[in-house]
C-alpha cells in the first residue's frame, strides 16, 4: 500500500486525486495527509508534496504547468533569458486560477498539460513561440547537445513550427559548446559569415570557430576563462595561433548579449584587415 507523500513525489511533486487512486489512495487518505501536514492542497483535487518545486507549484495553483524556459531550466538547459515570472502551460481551452501573489504569464497552446513540468518537446516549440528563434534555437542545440533529443523529438519539434521557422531546426548542430557560441553562430549566419565550428589547429588545440581561414572567435563563458590560470592558456593559445597566421578575437557573456554592435564590428573589421592582407 502506498502512502500518499512519497507517491505524489515520485510522480514529480504534483498529481491529481484521480490519479492517486489508480494506486490505491483514498480521498480519505489524502486529507488526512492533508491535516497531518504531509501533504498539500494545490486546488480542489490537486495536491503536491512538501519538496514540490516552487515554480510547478506556483504552475498547478495557476492551471497547467511550468512551459518555456523556466522548464527548460528545470531540464538542465541552457536559456538566454534570466529568470522571471513564471509561465503556465494551460493548454488551448485551459482554465486559469487566480491564486495568492500570481503573476503567472497563461500560455493557451494546444494540447493538453501535465500537472509539473512541460517536457522538452513542448517547452522547446513555446519557448519559440514566447520569446522567439534566438532563445529557441540556443536551448534547442543546448537540448541536443546534451544528448535530451532524439532524432525522433527533433523532427516533431521542426515539424510544430511554423514552416517559415523550420530552418532554425536544420541549422541547428549537436556540438555546440555553450548557448552563448549557438547566439553568436546564429547572428553570424543572419549576417551571412559562415564558420566552421570547433576546429582543431595543430599547435593551438581545439577553438570555438574560424571565419574565412584565418579569424579564430572564442567565445569565453565566465566557467571555462575566468582567473589567472586559465587567462595564461589562452594567451600561450593565442601566441601559438599568431606563430601560424591567425587573428583571433575573444568575446564574453556581457559583451555577446548585451552589446553585440560592438562585438559585429570587431568581427568585420578583422575580416576586412585579413582580406586586405590575404
Amino acid at each position: 500500500m502506498f502512502a500518499p507523500a512519497p507517491l505524489i513525489s515520485r510522480l514529480g511533486g504534483i498529481a491529481r486525486g484521480v490519479q492517486l487512486q489508480q494506486f490505491g489512495i483514498t480521498r480519505h487518505q489524502l486529507a488526512a495527509a492533508v491535516d497531518a501536514g504531509e501533504i498539500r492542497r494545490v486546488r480542489p483535487g490537486t495536491f503536491a508534496s512538501l519538496d514540490a518545486h516552487p515554480a510547478e507549484l506556483s504552475a498547478a495553483q495557476h492551471g497547467g504547468a511550468l512551459t518555456c524556459s523556466a522548464a527548460l531550466r528545470r531540464h538542465g538547459v541552457w536559456v538566454l533569458s534570466p529568470g522571471g515570472p513564471v509561465h503556465v502551460w494551460v493548454g488551448r481551452r485551459g482554465r486559469v486560477h487566480p491564486h495568492p501573489r500570481c503573476s503567472c504569464v497563461s500560455h493557451f497552446f494546444r494540447g493538453t498539460p501535465p500537472f509539473g513540468l512541460a517536457e522538452i518537446e513542448d517547452a522547446l516549440v513555446h519557448l519559440y513561440r514566447c520569446e522567439g528563434a534566438e532563445s529557441f534555437f540556443a536551448s534547442f542545440e543546448s537540448a541536443w547537445q546534451l544528448r535530451l533529443l532524439s532524432k525522433p523529438a527533433r523532427d516533431r519539434v521542426r515539424a510544430a513550427l511554423p514552416a517559415s521557422a523550420r530552418w532554425i531546426v536544420d541549422l541547428a548542430r549537436p556540438d555546440a559548446g555553450s548557448g552563448l557560441e549557438s547566439v553568436l553562430r546564429l547572428r553570424l549566419h543572419l549576417l551571412g559569415i559562415g564558420l566552421e565550428t570547433q576546429v582543431h589547429i595543430d599547435g593551438v588545440g581545439r577553438v570555438d570557430f574560424v571565419v574565412g581561414g584565418r579569424l579564430i572567435i572564442e567565445v569565453d563563458g565566465k566557467e571555462n576563462h575566468d582567473g589567472p590560470s586559465m587567462r595564461h592558456k589562452d594567451l600561450v593559445r593565442d601566441a601559438a595561433a599568431s606563430a601560424l597566421g591567425y587573428e583571433t578575437l575573444h568575446f564574453d557573456y556581457a559583451q555577446v548579449i548585451h552589446d553585440w554592435p560592438s562585438v559585429e564590428r570587431a568581427i568585420l573589421g578583422a575580416l576586412v584587415r585579413l582580406g586586405d592582407h590575404a
